[in-house]
């Protein structure tokens, strides 16, 4: 029996009020294998903040006093903090830390730590992850439980996915690249 994903009422009602006139700062940064997309709106005169993750608000602030400031949320497990600072003019600069890192150096540390392929099969997406310190693998955002397996200069781990056959593999590289990483979907060896 096939399920079809559904959006519950009160999610569609929350999107239309979402006004993509009023964003006026995004982010997208990686947690666990999962991409998460920050938007921030800003009455630069009501001082009005909303907080929008993934197309879910999750913080609304509709009249402050103080158009600067900060404000503080939770993604997974990072604390994420987004400062908006005044700038020249009647103008404003909005930067988001997680876990007390400036997005943009977050996301340049990550790139060293993961390795991300991107795949669509049959019109169905799949973003799979590493860890390359932890060799966890993320399959659309969920941790996959198998093993690495020992074999001829490195590790496979195999799993399968709606019927698919996935193997990301680790190996022996040279000076500039130490370990390899592939990855090999129904046979067919997956670049980045």
């Amino acid at each position: 029996m096939e399920t079809k994903d559904t959006i519950p009422d009160h999610v569609e009602e929350l999107k239309k009020n979402h006004n993509k006139n009023d964003v006026v700062a995004r982010w997208l940064f990686p947690v666990h294998g999962k991409l998460f997309d920050i938007e921030l709106e800003h009455g630069t005169i009501s001082g009005k903040r909303v907080i929008w993750v993934n197309g879910e608000e999750i913080l609304r602030r509709d009249i402050m006093y103080r158009l600067v400031g900060e404000d503080v949320f939770f993604v997974e497990d990072k604390r994420c903090i987004i400062h908006i600072f005044p700038s020249s003019g009647f103008k404003y600069t909005y930067k988001l830390f997680i876990d007390g890192i400036e997005c943009e150096i977050y996301n340049q540390a990550q790139s060293k730590i993961l390795k991300t392929w991107e795949i669509k099969i049959n019109d169905k997406n799949y973003r799979v992850v590493l860890e390359k310190d932890t060799l966890n693998i993320y399959l659309n955002g969920i941790l996959r439980e198998e093993r690495p397996e020992f074999c001829d200069n490195g590790t496979d781990t195999h799993f399968v996915e709606d019927g698919h056959k996935f193997i990301m593999s680790a190996r022996s590289g040279d000076q500039n690249e130490p370990i390899r990483y592939s990855l090999k979907v129904n046979g067919n060896v997956h670049e980045i």
